[in-house]
């Protein structure tokens, strides 16, 4: 009996200590949170032609030009590059694209945005970019957004367009 609950006071002791058995300790919450954008837009249709997943930075009262300066390539997003998958052969921007998964860079300018398709995957922010895993660069259309768009954000329109919002700025690519 006393062997019984020493047994059982040393299995207590260490379940009390033990890293496993205590809650698990989560990361804060992102302050550019990860979403994806997909085509069709709607999360009931399994078979995509597109999907971009990217992070979403906040103006927060900050400059657009301060966060994506025009002519240095940016990371479209923030954190990690965001990368877009074609599930099909498409056209991008007037460029033939073979299905498959490339990151998404841009290039902001003052009226019009270069946008990049690259075979770096899982690379952070756009320091590793390199400009010969380049596989297509397209002109973006820019126009402007009526209304503020505080978090960058990326959307499909009813024709699969691809349009990126930041600020005011709202650049457009054509995917057909």
């Amino acid at each position: 009996m006393k062997k019984n609950v020493l047994v059982i006071a040393l299995f207590a002791i260490a379940v009390l200590f033990s890293n496993e058995t205590t809650a698990q300790k989560f990361d804060e919450l992102d302050k550019s949170p990860m979403d994806a954008a997909s085509f069709p837009p709607s999360h009931r249709v399994s078979n995509k032609m597109v999907k971009v997943v990217y992070s979403r930075p906040q103006l927060k009262g900050r400059e657009l030009s301060k966060l994506a300066p025009a002519g240095k390539v940016w990371r479209t997003g923030a954190n990690e590059a965001a990368e877009i998958t074609f599930y099909r052969d498409v056209t991008f921007g007037g460029k033939a694209v073979k299905a498959g998964r490339y990151s998404l860079f841009t290039i902001p300018g003052n009226g019009e945005w270069t946008v990049i398709l690259n075979t770096a995957k899982n690379v952070w922010g756009h320091y590793s970019y390199k400009k010969n895993e380049d596989v297509v660069r397209v002109s973006g259309k820019v126009s402007k957004s009526d209304t503020n768009i505080e978090a960058f954000s990326i959307v499909f329109g009813k024709d699969m367009t691809l349009h990126m919002g930041w600020g005011s700025t709202v650049v457009s690519v054509a995917i057909k």
